[in-house]
């Protein structure tokens, strides 16, 4: 195979690669905005199940025991996916900015065509920065999975308000055992963000 033909070869296996991971961003954010969707219908549902049973007290206590676990079974999971599919993403974008450092380097050259993609280095940072995104600890508040997170985190304090309620505590420390819990909750969500960022930048 002489020079050129390999040359086209090559450019028609990146252009094809190049579609493939598009496509698979595309799949991996609306799996996202799916399985948040999902968590948040069905913790609206509860929330109106809640209003039908909180009228008689006998139920109330069964109700909650049986929706708050599996409320915050479902958002722990979600949240589990939510960071794979952030870590999908990222990595589907870098290897978007690899190849169209190659149409720059191979193809343009001279031309301002894809020059973000070898401006700025090949790492998720310089990636995400490439389509308008600050990426950085802030970041992570704004993503699907730190939503996700922020909700369970709230679910858990909830249900260890009303766990040492029940067990005879008073309302006042129950519920600022309940803060407390909710926030080193969502901080440890977040720090496990985080370290899945810090990860992608090795």
């Amino acid at each position: 195979m002489d020079e050129d033909a390999r040359e086209q070869a090559l450019l028609t296996a990146l252009t094809t690669e190049h579609f493939v991971l598009q496509t698979s961003r595309s799949a991996t954010i609306a799996e996202s905005v799916g399985r948040a969707t999902v968590f948040l219908s069905t913790l609206s549902a509860a929330l109106i199940g809640l209003g039908f049973v909180s009228s008689g007290s006998h139920l109330l206590r069964p109700y909650l025991g049986a929706v708050l676990p599996t409320l915050i079974v479902t958002g722990l999971l979600t949240f589990a996916r939510l960071a794979q599919n952030m870590v999908e993403n990222s990595l589907d974008l870098q290897r978007i900015q690899q190849i169209r450092a190659y149409y720059h380097r191979r193809l343009v050259r001279d031309e301002d065509f894809f020059a973000d993609a070898v401006s700025g280095g090949s790492g998720p940072q310089e990636a995400w920065a490439a389509v308008g995104a600050r990426p950085g600890r802030r970041h992570l508040l704004l993503t699907a999975a730190a939503l996700v997170g922020v909700v369970t985190a709230l679910l858990l304090g909830l249900g260890v308000t009303l766990l040492v309620g029940l067990g005879g505590m008073s309302a006042g420390p129950a519920i600022a055992l309940g803060v407390v819990v909710a926030l080193a909750a969502f901080a440890a969500a977040i720090a496990y963000l985080d370290r899945i960022s810090v990860s992608l930048n090795r």
